[in-house]
Order: structure tokens, then sequence, then C-alpha cells
């Protein structure tokens, strides 16, 4: 992560827009009585709890190793954004079950030029937190801030469906039903969260991309023959890649070893918060081809 710092800020923008959203959609709601807006003032509810579990779990992850946690406290991050995941769905599901009440009931809304006052400066708010959630993310790569960015995106989306029911809110079945079209989007954002925390959580592989990245950087570095077991994955800001380089029988431990130290630096040279772990083995005591990659000074 190169600027923990904007992680932060972050974070606290986040908790600042979640307060200032609650308060004037709850306003708003008080006034308009909609379903949608009450969905959305529920949503901002949420957010602020969210915002809060994020900006401790950054807090956590941006705490260097130690004795007890070797590897670091990178999980944190996908650990509180899987939480995350699970509010959001108990948000959704609240709301389709509200809306389904008031699609029966066919009530009314009031005072519809201040919802859509309020709806609009929400909808300003919350698009200007997205685009500078995305820069943090660019910068930074974090994934607790990255399933936030995902959560007020969808939050967007759901302010628009919002504005757009009040326009039209003589027919009393449009408010109701944007709303549960609302709760749709904001389960599948809980299923993306939840999908890219656990992928963390398991320590599933980096991408294919960043793979067949990280393996030409291995054979491009001089004398290299190959490797075999790459392994890695990611925890929060940081990444872990370990190999078995393969190199000439006849090198010296020295040559070996500086060998290795060129491939590990030139990998963090490539890659933020990579940690490296080389393995040096002797070409000759290949068995199994099937999971060796062998580089052109090899097969020459």
């Amino acid at each position: 992560m190169t600027n923990p710092q904007l992680v932060r800020i972050a974070t606290i923008a986040s908790v600042s827009v979640a307060i200032t959203l609650l308060v004037i959609k709850f306003y708003a709601w008080l006034q308009t009585d909609s379903v949608s807006i009450l969905a959305s003032t529920l949503d901002s509810a949420f957010d602020i709890i969210a915002s809060l579990m994020i900006m401790m779990a950054v807090y956590i992850a941006q705490i260097p190793a130690d004795k007890e946690h070797r590897f670091g406290h990178g999980k944190a991050e996908p650990l509180a954004a899987l939480a995350q995941s699970v509010f959001i769905a108990g948000s959704a599901v609240y709301l389709m079950v509200y809306s389904l009440e008031r699609i029966w009931t066919q009530a009314e809304v009031e005072k519809v030029n201040i919802g859509l006052a309020v709806m609009i400066l929400s909808l300003v708010l919350t698009t200007g937190l997205v685009i500078f959630q995305k820069y943090v993310v660019r910068k930074t790569e974090s994934t607790a801030i990255a399933a936030d960015a995902l959560h007020y995106l969808s939050d967007v989306l759901a302010t628009l469906l919002i504005i757009v029911s009040l326009f039209f809110v003589s027919l009393n079945w449009i408010d109701p039903l944007l709303a549960i079209l609302i709760a749709v989007w904001i389960l599948h954002s809980a299923y993306q969260i939840a999908k890219d925390s656990l992928n963390q959580l398991l320590d599933r592989e980096l991408s294919d991309e960043m793979r067949a990245e990280i393996s030409e950087i291995i054979l491009s570095t001089p004398q290299v023959l190959g490797f075999n077991d790459l392994r890695s994955y990611q925890s929060g800001p940081n990444r872990f890649v370990q190999l078995d380089l393969e190199l000439d029988d006849k090198l010296t431990l020295l040559a070996a070893h500086d060998i290795a130290e060129q491939v590990t630096s030139r990998l963090k040279t490539r890659f933020e918060n990579l940690d490296v772990i080389v393995h040096q083995e002797p070409a000759s005591l290949r068995h199994d081809h099937s999971h060796h990659t062998w580089g052109k000074e090899y097969n020459e």
C-alpha cells in the first residue's frame, strides 16, 4: 500500500458522508413517507456501521508484522468486508419485505419536492465519495476501500431510482417496486463483496495476469533456468509469493544466493507490498516436468 494515510482519509470521508446522508434522508422520509427513501435511509444507517468497521480494519491491517503475526495483519480488511456484506444483505432482505407490504397497501408519497431535493443532494455527495474512493483504490489497492466503494456505487444507482420514482409519484406502485429493484442490486453488491473477501481469506491465487508477469520476470533474470511450485496469495494490502528456483548445479552457494536476490528484488520493484520466498534447486533434480517452467537458457 503506497499511502496508508490516503486510505485512512478515505475511511473518515466514508463515515462522514454516511452520517450526513442518514440525517438528511431520515428527515426526507419523515416528510414524504416514501418507502424507497426509507430503504435508502436504512441503507445509510448500515453504511455507518460498515464504514466504522472498515475504518477499524484498515487501522489493524496497517499494523506491521510482529512475533505473533509474522505475515502481518492484512486479513483484517477482507474480514471486515465480509462482515459488511452480511449487513448489506440483511438490509436488502428487510427492504424487500417492507416494499411488498407497501405494494399491498398502496400508500401515497407526500411532499415530493422535499424528497427530490434531499435525494439529489444525496446523489451529489455519494457520487463524490465514490469518485474519491476509486482514486484511493487505484493508488493503494485496498480491499476494504474497494468493498466500500462498490457498496456506495450501488447507493448511487439506488438514489437515481428513487429520484425517478418521485417524478412518477402518482403511480403508487412505482415507489415500492423500485425499492425492490434497489434491494436486488444491494444483494448483488453484497455477493460481490463476500466473494472477493472469501477469496482473500481462503488464500486464493493471484490473478492469472499477475502470475504470468511474475513468471516472465523470473525467467528473464540472468542465469535462471526455470522454476516450479509457484504459489501466491493476497492478504489485505500485502501479497505473498513463493517458488523453487531452478539453477545450474555447478553454481556456488553465494552465486545462487545472488541470483535469488535478483529475482526477489525485481519482483518487489514491480509489485509493491510483495513478500517473496525463494528456494534454490539444482536443475538436475527435476523429476516431474508437469509443474516445472523452463526458460530459454535451459532449452538451449
